[in-house]
């Protein structure tokens, strides 16, 4: 199938599903349900095929086109190798603009790639410094499916949040925020201490985030801190 085939064939099933009884708003999950049904249709599975779906459908610049380009790119998780890397960031950095696409992309496909490969972690810790809030997220959300396979030691999520710490955008600080927490999970009394540490200069948005999963006298010892 062709490109330009095939990206107006996701735009048809995707208005098909708004047109349904339930429709008139399209939410995530239905667009997963379309993005399933084009990923069975492809002719040719083979991850560098697919790669080239999700770049087309990435250029349109449309948040449910994007959604199936990501939901795409994990479907061929199996095939992955340390050098698609590179791809996946162009794909961050040119087509992403918000949270939602960022956690999207950064817990699933792109998240599973750093988790085959922890060593690309010293990759990601360089967003930190970039001028787009959504790498500077990405920076510590690609992290969380590293740590919920325990794979935390080797890509050292406590560096990124040193790195985020102060950092001046809101959605930033809720991201490392989030990366303590599920953290937290895995190594509490690690995260303790991390918080105890930087009770004074860490932001108290990113500090509710982290401490989210202790109990409440936890907790309020801590944010009385």
């Amino acid at each position: 199938m062709q490109t330009n085939e095939f990206v107006s064939e996701a735009r048809v099933e995707l208005a098909r599903a708004v047109s349904t009884p339930q429709g008139g708003h399209l939410r995530t999950s239905d667009i997963r349900k379309v993005s399933a049904m084009l990923y069975r249709g492809l002719p040719d599975k083979q991850k560098d095929r697919v790669f080239a779906a999700c770049g087309s459908l990435l250029e349109q610049r449309d948040w449910a086109l994007g959604v199936v380009a990501f939901d795409f790119a994990y479907r061929v998780r199996k095939q992955y190798a340390a050098g698609d890397f590179a791809l996946f960031e162009s794909w961050l950095r040119d087509y992403v603009r918000g949270w939602g696409d960022c956690d999207d992309f950064c817990t699933h496909a792109f998240g599973e790639l750093i988790c085959q490969n922890t060593a690309l972690a010293a990759e990601t810790l360089k967003w930190t410094g970039r001028r787009e809030f959504w790498m500077r997220r990405a920076a510590a959300v690609v992290l969380i499916p590293s740590i919920w396979h325990d794979k935390y030691r080797e890509t050292n999520p406590l560096a990124v949040s040193d790195a985020l710490m102060v950092d001046g955008h809101d959605l930033v600080r809720k991201g490392y925020g989030w990366m303590l927490k599920v953290l937290s999970t895995k190594e509490p009394e690690l995260v303790l201490e991390y918080l105890r540490k930087n009770s004074a200069i860490m932001p108290r948005v990113a500090f509710r985030y982290a401490l989210e999963k202790f109990g409440d006298e936890r907790r309020k010892i801590l944010m009385e801190k």
